[in-house]
């Protein structure tokens, strides 16, 4: 998932377009290669190179390709899209749009959703870690004595990568396509080099490899399937980029390049190995040509970089949307390109992000080891992708259940026996993600929780319009000139912002708006379909405006589409006020009272989240009890 569009292009699946979305979307999985194979002999699994292993294993990663990403994302997630855009919380939100507002299973999907979107916080921690490591590692292969070099070299690339996410990824982006293109079409020839030296590899294609792998290996059984896992991470990019291209140019970017190349590659490295075991150490890097080493160690880097800037431009768009979706507080968002809404920055983000990277290489200082912290976040999203694909089939498209159940039970069959596989793992490095995931989790709900509770307490003690107008015609204040714009929350009662400015500034102006910001269950929500009005009287006028999750909240731009409420509206010179509320209660200790307040202390201020001129703005604030 990335924040890179290219809206423009939906509607075809050009070559251009095809290019572009190989090197956005398949960058992730497109590095697997690096380390998968190597994982699965000399990760301690204690499976052997032998002709029966090494075809077992190659069969293994063959089904598993094929049926996690080429029929399970390619062939039917890629077809859920919410009105065009993708990725867990799109997929939530679809699936929750036909179930009732107070059930228990919609709370549950919501709750599913929001984990699965955790969960891709330490996938973004983790890819961009992993993947660069495993790339530099190649250094000890052709300079033995660097060694001990590739954990700052590894450091010092990611660090560059994080500095420079302020700047945007719009030039860089320019390149990522064909960057990958070459990466792929280099894996395949590499893959190819490889198969020369064992052809008895193709026949891994038939599943019974696999089965006799399991009846040969009775102890290793599911474990195996956590180092399988690591040539399917990536999956969940096809889906999550849905809204950036185009369904038909992510599927014949996977089946035409991405997935032949893959397989030819793997089943190079196992050629290699049936041919020389002693290639176990590092069986990518050598099947390269020794005098072409170098080349391909700067090529691995750079197809590196790209698969983790992938992710971690995913995670500024996943926080737009779950801020947009009222479970993140609003952060300080910056946009980097003048042309694409999609491409955002997120200072805290970033930051937090690469502490995570940076310090996950220290700890684990290699590939290897960082193996096995990889499978749990990546599984338990497609775990959580299957069981919102339930809802999806039987509510969206219709599908009778009896067609239904035996599609989804077979996902969750896989699913759960990989997920499975990695929690064995869980205090060797699995636990990491699970430990990310669970505090972005816990502040998510922590803030929704919070955030309810607000409006459920400062509700009662504002008036309604009903009630204003009264006030107004009993005991009328004095109006002055120009426009004041009041944002309120959607419970529809007056802010306190205007009732603390009519019992100590006794005054009004003559054209007072009560405008609401609405964020429906949708990615995107049209111009001509964001507003709606009501006119009280007394110059007093309640305003909707309604924007998807995706979509950036810029109130001022909004307004121009309005029509009769915002005509005659000069944007300089409207007042602009802001309620504040303070929460009291509980702040101390670790009491999630206390930890919504230090959240709502550290949001960022209206103005920048919706776009409004700084001096124009006036912040009043209000105690409310928790």
């Amino acid at each position: 998932m990335t924040s890179i569009s290219f809206s423009s292009t939906k509607n075809r699946a050009g070559l251009g377009l095809i290019i572009t979305t190989i090197g956005i979307v398949l960058g992730d999985i497109g590095t697997s290669p690096l380390y998968a194979l190597k994982e699965v002999f000399s990760g301690g699994y204690g499976v052997g190179t032998d002709r029966e292993s090494v075809l077992g294993i190659l069969s293994l990663m063959f089904w598993s390709l094929t049926w996690v990403v080429s029929i399970k994302y390619v062939m039917f997630v890629t077809r859920a899209d919410n009105q065009g855009e993708g990725g867990v919380l799109a997929l939530m939100a679809l699936a929750c749009r036909y179930l009732p507002s107070n059930s228990r299973l919609r709370s549950t999907m919501i709750g599913l959703g929001l984990f699965g979107a955790a969960l891709l916080y330490g996938d973004s921690m983790i890819t961009p870690a992993v993947s660069v490591l495993s790339a530099v590692e190649g250094l000890e292969l052709a300079y033995p004595r660097l060694g001990e070099w590739v954990v700052p070299v590894s450091a010092l690339i990611l660090l560059v990568l994080f500095l420079l996410q302020p700047f945007g990824t719009e030039r860089i982006g320019k390149l990522f396509g064909p960057l990958i293109l070459l990466w792929f079409i280099v894996l395949g020839l590499l893959g190819l080099r490889g198969i020369w030296l064992a052809p008895e590899v193709v026949q891994a294609i038939d599943p019974r490899w696999a089965l006799n792998f399991f009846a040969d290996h009775p102890g290793v059984g599911l474990v195996i399937f956590s180092a399988i896992t690591l040539a399917i991470t990536g999956a969940e990019a096809l889906y999550a980029d849905l809204g950036h291209f185009n369904r038909a140019a992510i599927v014949r970017a996977w089946l035409l390049v991405a997935f032949p190349a893959l397989l030819l590659n793997y089943f190079g490295q196992g050629a290699l190995l049936l041919a020389d075991s002693t290639a176990i150490r590092n069986p990518f890097y050598l099947l390269v040509p020794t005098s072409l080493l170098p080349a391909m160690i700067l090529l691995a880097a750079l197809a590196s970089i790209v698969a983790s800037q992938a992710v971690i431009t995913a995670a500024f768009s996943l926080t737009q949307q779950a801020i947009n979706l009222g479970y993140l507080p609003r952060l300080r968002l910056r946009h980097t390109s003048d042309t694409s809404i999609g491409q955002i920055y997120i200072p805290m983000v970033n930051w937090v992000v690469m502490a995570g990277v940076l310090a996950l290489i220290v700890v684990f200082q290699s590939s290897s080891n960082l193996a096995a912290a990889y499978g749990v976040a990546v599984t338990g999203t497609m775990l959580i992708t299957s069981l919102l694909m339930a809802l999806v089939m039987t509510r969206h498209w219709h599908w009778p259940w009896w067609s239904v159940a035996p599609l989804v039970l077979a996902f969750l069959a896989v699913d759960t026996m990989l997920l499975s596989a990695n929690l064995i793992k869980f205090f060797h490095g699995g636990a990491v993600p699970v430990a990310i995931a669970l505090l972005v989790f816990l502040l998510m709900m922590t803030w929704r929780r919070g955030q309810a509770r607000v409006e459920t307490s400062s509700g009662p003690s504002e008036c309604t319009v009903e009630s204003l107008l009264g006030r107004l015609r009993d005991a009328p204040p004095v109006r002055v000139d120009g426009c004041a714009i009041y944002l309120t929350a959607p419970n529809r009662a007056v802010p306190s912002a205007l009732l603390h400015n009519l019992e100590h500034n006794h005054v009004l102006h003559q054209r007072v708006i009560l405008l609401t910001v609405i964020t429906d269950e949708v990615p995107h929500v049209p111009d001509d379909g964001r507003c709606e009005t009501h006119y009280h009287g007394k110059g007093v006028t309640r305003l909707e405006l309604h924007f998807g999750f995706m979509d950036a909240p810029d109130l001022p731009a909004a307004l121009k589409h309005c029509g009769r409420c915002a005509a005659g509206l000069n944007a300089g010179s409207v007042s602009w006020f802001v309620s504040r509320e303070v929460p009291v209660g509980k702040p101390e200790g670790l009491h999630w009272q206390g930890l919504f307040a230090l959240m709502q202390r550290n949001e960022h201020s209206p103005m920048g989240a919706f776009g409004l001129p700084s001096h124009r703005v006036i912040e009043i604030g209000a105690q409310v009890e928790l």
